[in-house]
């Protein structure tokens, strides 16, 4: 295969090198910063990458994001990316283009060299290979992605009663509030759920 490994750290990097090369791959580049990955990858074409999520400048997710847009040009384009972090927002949307041909392996996990080579097989060959803390970390839902996040307490003692099947005047009785603030809560519940509000019956 041809193989292009995106890198900074100048010392795995050459091992990545030597492990591969020793396969019987041909390394077709190799760079270590975000800034020259997408062109290499629109340059060279490879069989497969190798890329760390975070590399200079910024030590972000400079990989990742031109993973991204490079399969954007290259819908097949094989990549396996190899790192200590779990970046879910460019990972998730790597995966939303197409799950076919991608990996994500965490470094500090991958046990043994042959694991590392089998996966890389697997996702040149249009297969997937995925850590499962990685699987688990993109399952998880930030707080802050949670709509229910953003409803108030009293919000939620409203939601909770009209899931019941409660009537409005019920709700308020319960609450000890008027029935117009149940409808106002309603509203603002309906409002940040980005729930469409029935013309008529019963919400």
């Amino acid at each position: 295969m041809r193989i292009l490994i995106a890198e900074d750290n100048a010392l795995l990097r050459e091992g990545l090198v030597l492990l591969l090369a020793g396969e019987g791959h041909e390394i077709c580049a190799t760079v270590d910063n975000g800034d020259d990955l997408l062109p290499a990858l629109l340059e060279h074409r490879p069989d497969a990458a190798v890329v760390d999520v975070r590399l200079p400048p910024t030590f972000r997710d400079e990989g990742l994001r031109a993973v991204v847009a490079a399969r954007r040009e290259i819908p097949d384009l094989p990549v396996l990316v190899l790192s200590q972090y779990v970046e879910r927002a460019y990972a998730a949307e790597l995966l939303a283009q197409s799950a076919s041909g991608v990996g994500y392996l965490l470094k500090d996990r991958v046990g043994r060299t042959e694991e590392f080579l089998e996966a890389l097989e697997r996702v040149a060959a249009g297969g997937t290979a995925m850590d499962p803390e990685v699987i688990s970390q993109l399952m998880i839902r930030k707080a802050g992605d949670d709509p229910l996040g953003s409803l108030t307490q009293r919000e939620r003692e409203v939601l909770a009663l009209m899931a019941e099947g409660q009537s409005n005047s019920v709700i308020a009785e319960s609450l000890f509030i008027v029935e117009s603030s149940v409808n106002k809560h309603i509203g603002n519940i309906f409002t940040k759920l980005e729930l469409p509000a029935p013309a008529n019956g019963h919400r």
